[in-house]
């Protein structure tokens, strides 16, 4: 097997041969992921990746995922897969907040103005 992730250096375009190389090397995995890059689900916030899956949002910060794929099974998950190759090619949402902020904001939506006595 070619080395996928060496021959997508310096790319800026995932053409044909490169997407049939990483479906090839890694599977459905691959597969998930280059579908997650073409629907523009992988943000990049001032502090993580976030990878919007099928039933959740996910955080990737380096070698990391808050996934269940990741965390219990201890694999390589799509999501992994997905932003490492954004990263090399730039292919990805920079959005200009922090995360924390958003889920912050998004939970106090949720829950109600804070009240201080």
């Amino acid at each position: 097997m070619s080395d996928i992730w060496k021959n997508l250096s310096g790319k800026k375009v995932l053409d044909e041969s490169l997407r049939e190389e990483i479906e090839a090397g890694l599977g459905p995995r691959g597969k998930k992921a280059l579908a997650a890059i073409d629907a523009g689900k992988i943000k990049k916030y001032l502090d993580f990746f976030v990878v919007e899956g099928r039933t959740a949002s996910y955080v990737v910060d380096e070698d990391f995922c808050t996934c269940g794929d990741f965390m219990y099974r201890g694999r390589t998950c799509w999501h992994l897969i997905a932003v490492r190759i954004v990263t090399i090619t730039g292919t990805f949402e920079k959005v200009d907040c922090w995360y924390m902020d958003t889920v912050k904001e998004e939970a106090a939506k949720k829950t109600g103005p804070e009240t201080i006595e």
